[in-house]
């Protein structure tokens, strides 16, 4: 029997499409598969759109997997857990917070662990904004910011509202002002206030004065602030590490006792376990924290078997965390300087950020492009058609096309900016310049 005629699906999956952090690499799987039926010798592809590492995860993390614990795991015995995760996996992401705060500070936190960082934003969305279709209560965000939080409201009918960044001709996205904040925070009554540190997909690092300042516009306006903590530790500027847990009441008078603070946390990036698929939420307010466990009955339980895995790092010293976090900023301050400098000698003319934190820099041809440059339809071309001879090897570049990190309604900067991931391992990063200006340069000649 065919699919029935009259089938419909709804306008939700009607007007889907793919992640920009997935489409190149969605499109280009399908030409391997048809290059393989045609007979045509094989093409790799750099994939730099998502920021998948593909460094060694933290060497316990691999111990545990080999060599599991937990005799009921063992035997076979496979069970629901408990909806906000075990308590030694919640002591890890509290733990790791803790590892970067000096010791006079000590919040009193509460979490519930999630599968991943995206996860993580849906129940913090779903506590934080207003009614599913309204505008009521939106998230507050600044431009660009990551694009998971974007398609999550959308998925959940929740409203995002942005103030805007820009990236200048010398590399650097503009800073929002305590004024702008403050402006935004009247004119659209958010439910929250999103801070990314260590911002993604800018690099740009948050300063802590700066945190503490936005912490007291929400103090004030009686709303949350969210923090994206997921590359913690990850900063290339001589600065202690920024976070909305290092704020005390010498700081913002009353943040302590107002509970307005929530981090998303994750194992992704600073414990090179993107595929382990576990991050927590973690606030000073234990009413939300019930709240946000009891929203995620429905999910029954994160995995009990990756937590197990999780828990080995439980007895870890905080000193142990920070150094393993500084062995990885040291090699993508490296990897970052390194990719810089050979973009300037391919393509001159190119924008490019230059971070102070996380693992992506923003490319942008504005300048070197002719009129009309479209990123999506570049990244289409280097999915689909384009290559590079190297060695005698076909290559191709994945990268991702910057119009789903703005939320704007009119002209999207995104259209002529790329975001590239420092994900490959260094051997082929450092083919990423060369691969991005030859199919930059087959992309314009054929426009």
């Amino acid at each position: 029997m065919g699919v029935i005629k009259d089938l419909r699906f709804s306008n939700f999956f009607n007007n889907i499409k793919p992640s920009g952090l997935r489409v190149a690499q969605t499109m280009f799987e399908k030409r391997a598969e048809n290059d393989i039926k045609k007979g045509k010798s094989p093409i790799e592809a750099i994939n730099v759109a998502i920021g998948s590492v593909s460094l060694k995860t933290h060497p316990k993390l691999l111990e545990r997997y080999l060599n599991p614990k937990d005799e009921t795991l063992i035997n076979g015995i496979w069970r629901y857990g408990e909806t906000p995760g075990t308590k030694k996996a919640n002591g890890v992401f509290v733990k790791i917070i803790e590892a970067f705060l000096p010791e006079n500070i000590e919040p009193e936190l509460y979490s519930i662990v999630q599968e991943g960082g995206s996860a993580v934003m849906r129940t913090v969305l779903l506590g934080v904004c207003g009614d599913a279709g309204s505008d009521e209560r939106p998230l507050l965000v600044m431009n660009p910011t990551y694009v998971n939080y974007k398609a999550v409201a959308d998925e959940l009918g929740r409203k995002i509202v942005s103030v805007p960044r820009a990236l200048d001709r010398h590399g650097n996205f503009s800073h929002v002002t305590v004024e702008e904040i403050e402006k935004a925070v009247k004119k659209y009554k958010p439910g929250a206030l999103l801070i990314i540190p260590y911002d993604n997909p800018s690099g740009q690092l948050m300063r802590q004065k700066t945190i503490n300042e936005y912490a007291r516009i929400c103090l004030e306006n009686n709303i949350f602030i969210v923090s994206d903590e997921a590359y913690r530790g990850l900063y290339y500027v001589d600065e202690d590490a920024p976070t909305i847990w290092r704020v005390t009441n010498k700081d913002v008078p009353g943040i302590e006792e107002a509970k307005i603070r929530i981090s998303i946390e994750s194992l992704s990036k600073t414990f090179n376990a993107c595929g382990l698929r576990m991050g927590a939420m973690v606030t000073d307010n234990e009413e939300f924290r019930d709240r946000a466990s009891a929203a995620n009955t429905t999910y029954l339980c994160p995995s009990s078997i990756d937590q197990h895995i999780v828990e080995v790092l439980y007895d870890e010293t905080k000193e142990d965390i920070r150094n393993w976090i500084s062995s990885l900023r040291d090699y993508y301050r490296n990897i970052l300087s390194a990719i810089f400098n050979d973009f300037q000698k391919q393509l001159p003319g190119i924008i490019m950020s230059r971070p102070e934190a996380s693992i992506y820099t923003v490319l942008d041809v504005r300048e070197i492009a002719k009129p009309g440059f479209d990123a999506e339809d570049f990244v289409m071309f280097c999915s689909k058609k384009g290559e590079v001879n190297v060695q005698g090897k076909r290559m191709t570049l994945l990268v991702s096309p910057m119009w789903g990190f703005y939320n704007v309604l009119g002209e999207n900067p995104g259209k002529t900016q790329m975001r590239i991931a420092c994900v490959e391992p260094e051997d082929k990063m450092k083919l990423v310049p060369m691969l991005f200006a030859e199919l930059f340069k087959q992309y314009e000649s054929q426009r």
